[in-house]
């Protein structure tokens, strides 16, 4: 990983929100999602700083200055009986792309999963994100082609939950 003096990875706080929504919001534009993000200032304060976060953040400087982030949570293996890390978003702008910044993040994500005795570290990638896949295997990730991701959300998930009568816990 180059060797960059002025550049800091730190763990968010609440007032990085706005900077938060912020990369969240150009993250999605790059993937061609934006219409998707309903995200606001505070429904994140609320779920990543609240009483029961539900993910935690990294946000990387350069010069003092937000140029990337990383949104991630804790998942679990049955397999191997530990938690896991899962890599819900990692963003970095185009002008700090090329620096180190981004495998400065992925390499404090996985410093994060060894120090908490994590057994894995995951995520999931557009499939013609050719640049992000590049630079994952850069990294050594493997790809699990035996994998589809799977997802429920609005009406059929609500559907889905309606098929159980009553009320969980």
């Amino acid at each position: 990983m180059p060797d960059v003096p002025d550049l800091a990875i730190r763990v968010a706080e609440a007032n990085d929100t706005a900077t938060i929504l912020g990369f969240i919001r150009d993250l999605a534009e790059y993937e061609k999602l934006l219409h998707e993000v309903i995200a606001d200032e505070q429904a994140l304060r609320t779920t990543l700083f609240g009483v029961r976060p539900a993910a935690e953040v990294l946000i990387a400087e350069l010069g003092g200055h937000p140029v990337g982030f990383a949104l991630f949570f804790q998942s679990y293996s049955t397999f191997l009986a530990k938690p896991g890390l899962y890599l819900e978003d990692l963003f970095v702008r185009p002008a700090a792309r090329g620096k180190g910044v981004g495998a400065a993040l992925m390499s404090a994500l996985a410093r994060i999963a060894v120090q908490r005795h994590y057994g894995r570290f995951e995520w999931s990638v557009l499939d013609w994100n050719e640049p992000a896949l590049k630079f994952y295997r850069s990294l050594g990730a493997k790809p699990q082609s035996e994998w589809t991701v799977q997802r429920l959300t609005g009406d059929e998930l609500h559907a889905l939950a309606e098929r159980w009568p009553t009320a969980v816990g």
